[in-house]
C-alpha cells in the first residue's frame, strides 16, 4: 500500500485568470514538486534555510485523487460518521488545516457534514525542518492525509496550498470556495518561536497580524455574512491579581460605568500578536459589521480524537520539544523515556487546559451558533485550570502506576513570568452553548503515557531542554541546536 500511495498522483486546478506568478526573490520549499506555493512577498521567505529556486511559482487548488478503488466505496455506518444530513452543508475554510488544532479540527467537522476546505502554507512542516525537530508521532503528507480521509468516509476536502498574507492568493481563495464560516487557525503559535531572535520575533508579528488583517478584508470584499471564528489564547491576558473575564469587564471609575475590553498582559511577541488580532477584529466588526467569535484558547494536550483514531495516516502531529510542545504532552514523553520532568522555576504558573477533542467541539459550537453582524464575541476555551507543578504530580503518579520512575527538576525558566500568581479565569460560554468537557482523568494520562512509550524511539532527547531565553533573545538569525 504504501507504493502505491508514492504512486499516486493530484489533479490540479490552476487559475485561468492568474497574471504571471514569478518576482524576484522567489523561493519554493522541498515539498512535492505537483504543489507549489506562491511566496513573493512572503514574511517567511528570510527564515528558509535550504530551499531550491524554481522558474516560477503559482498558486494552485489542489484536489486529491483516490488512493485506491476502496476511494469509491461508500461510507461505513460505523459510529464516526454523523447520523444527521444537513440540506445545505455549512461551507468552512479551515486556515491552518495541516497544524494540530487544524487537522483535527478540519477532520471533526467534515465528519459532521460541514464541506470543508484547507487553506495551508505547509509552513509549519517548514520550521521542523528549520530547527532539526520532529513529531513524536510520524505524520504523513496533507496529501496523503485527504486521500485517506476520502477513501474512509466517502468525503472530500478541498485543499488550498498558499500563504494568507498573500491577498491575491486569499482572494481567489474566497471566490473559489465561497465560505460560510472561516476557521482562523493559520497562524505561527509558539511563544518560544517569535523569542528565538529577531527575524523569527519579525515573522510572527508579521505573519500573524497581516494574515489576520488579510482575512478580515477578505470577509468584508467577498463574503460579507461569513462568520470569523478566529483562535486566539488565554496568554493575551496575562496573569492579574482579579479574576478574568470572557473578553470584557464592567467597571466603575470616578462615579461612571462602562464595559470594556478586559486588559492585556501579553508576555512575548507571539501574544502580543494575538493581542493585536484582537483589536483590528473588534475594530472591524464595528466598523464594517463583520460577525467574529474570538477563542481565547488555554493549552492543548492529547493526541487522539474519534477521527485521528480511524487510520495511522490520519494521526495528528505530537510535538514534544522546548519550542513547540506543551506542558502536559511534554511531560508524558519525558517520563516515557525517564528524562526528568522540567519544570520552570518555581512551578507555580497557572494556566488553562483542555482536551484536543473539546478544542474541536468548541470551533464545531462556534460554527453552529454564529455571531450576529456586527458582534465581537469573546470566548475562554479551556475546561480545567492547572499549575505546572500540579501537572508534574498527576504525570508522576500516573507513571508509577505503569511501573515508570518519574522524576521532576527544577530548571531555570527561560521566560520573563510570574511563577507563582492568583489565576481564575471564566469559561462559561461555550458550557452554555452546549461543550461537553473530556476532563483530565487517570485513564486519559494513562492512554498518553502509553502513545508516548510507543513512540518513544522516536524521542531525540537533546530536543527536551529549553533553549530559548526571553531574555538572550538574539539580533541575528539562529538555529536551535538540532
Amino acid at each position: 500500500m504504501a507504493q502505491h500511495l508514492m504512486s499516486t498522483s493530484c489533479s490540479l486546478k490552476p487559475s485561468t485568470n492568474r497574471k504571471p506568478c514569478f518576482k524576484p526573490n522567489q523561493f519554493s520549499t522541498s515539498y512535492p514538486a505537483f504543489v507549489r506555493t506562491k511566496t513573493f512577498g512572503s514574511p517567511f521567505k528570510s527564515l528558509v534555510l535550504q530551499g531550491k529556486r524554481t522558474q516560477s511559482h503559482c498558486t494552485v487548488h489542489a484536489t486529491v485523487a483516490p488512493i485506491s478503488d476502496e476511494a469509491q466505496t461508500k461510507p461505513n455506518s460505523g459510529s464516526h460518521h454523523s447520523t444527521t444530513e444537513p440540506s445545505n452543508p455549512t461551507r468552512v475554510m479551515v486556515i491552518g488545516g495541516d497544524g494540530y488544532c487544524g487537522w483535527a479540527t478540519a477532520l471533526h467537522l467534515s465528519n459532521k457534514n460541514y464541506e470543508v476546505a484547507i487553506v495551508d502554507s505547509m509552513v509549519r512542516r517548514l520550521f521542523d525542518h528549520q530547527l532539526g525537530l520532529d513529531s513524536l508521532t510520524p505524520i504523513s503528507s496533507i496529501h496523503d492525509r485527504i486521500r485517506r480521509w476520502k477513501s474512509l468516509t466517502g468525503k472530500t476536502m478541498e485543499l488550498y496550498n498558499g500563504d494568507i498574507c498573500d491577498f491575491e492568493f486569499l482572494s481567489e481563495t474566497f471566490n473559489s470556495f465561497k465560505p460560510d464560516a472561516v476557521v482562523h487557525f493559520g497562524e505561527q503559535r509558539s511563544a518560544p518561536y517569535s523569542m528565538i531572535d529577531r527575524s523569527r520575533a519579525v515573522f510572527t508579528q508579521n505573519n500573524n497580524v497581516i494574515g489576520t488583517l488579510n482575512v478580515l478584508f477578505a470577509i468584508k470584499e467577498f463574503g460579507e455574512a461569513c462568520h470569523l471564528v478566529k483562535l486566539g489564547t488565554m496568554g493575551e491576558y496575562g496573569t492579574p491579581n482579579i479574576d478574568i473575564e470572557e473578553g470584557f469587564i464592567t467597571i466603575t471609575h470616578n462615579g461612571r460605568t462602562d464595559t470594556l475590553p478586559f486588559p492585556k498582559q501579553a508576555s512575548s511577541f507571539y501574544h502580543l500578536s494575538k493581542v493585536h488580532d484582537s483589536n483590528n477584529i473588534a475594530f472591524t466588526c464595528k466598523a464594517w459589521g463583520i460577525r467574529a467569535t474570538d477563542l481565547n484558547q488555554g493549552v492543548v494536550y492529547g493526541i487522539k480524537t474519534n477521527e485521528t483514531e480511524m487510520h495511522e495516516e490520519l494521526c495528528n502531529r505530537f510535538d514534544y520539544d522546548g519550542v513547540f510542545g506543551t506542558a502536559l504532552n511534554r511531560f508524558c514523553v519525558q517520563a516515557a523515556v525517564g528524562h526528568p520532568l522540567t519544570v520552570y522555576g518555581k512551578g507555580g504558573q497557572t494556566r488553562g487546559y483542555l482536551d484536543i477533542r473539546d478544542t474541536v467541539q468548541c470551533v464545531e459550537l462556534a460554527i453552529a451558533n454564529p455571531a450576529q453582524p456586527g458582534e465581537f464575541r469573546v470566548f475562554n476555551q479551556f475546561t480545567e485550570q492547572f499549575s505546572v507543578n500540579q501537572l508534574a504530580t498527576l504525570v508522576t503518579d500516573a507513571g508509577k502506576k505503569l511501573g515508570l520512575e518519574v522524576q521532576t527538576i527544577s530548571v531555570p525558566n527561560p521566560r520573563v513570568e510570574a511563577e507563582e500568581h492568583y489565576y481564575n479565569a471564566k469559561h462559561t460560554k461555550l458550557i452554555e452553548l452546549g461543550l461537553k468537557p473530556h476532563l483530565l482523568s487517570d485513564s486519559l494520562l494513562d492512554s498518553l503515557l502509553n502513545f508516548s512509550i510507543k513512540y518513544k524511539d522516536r524521542v531525540d532527547t537533546k530536543q527536551i531542554m529549553p533553549n530559548v531565553s526571553w531574555r538572550k533573545i538574539g539580533v541575528k538569525p539562529k538555529t536551535v541546536a538540532a
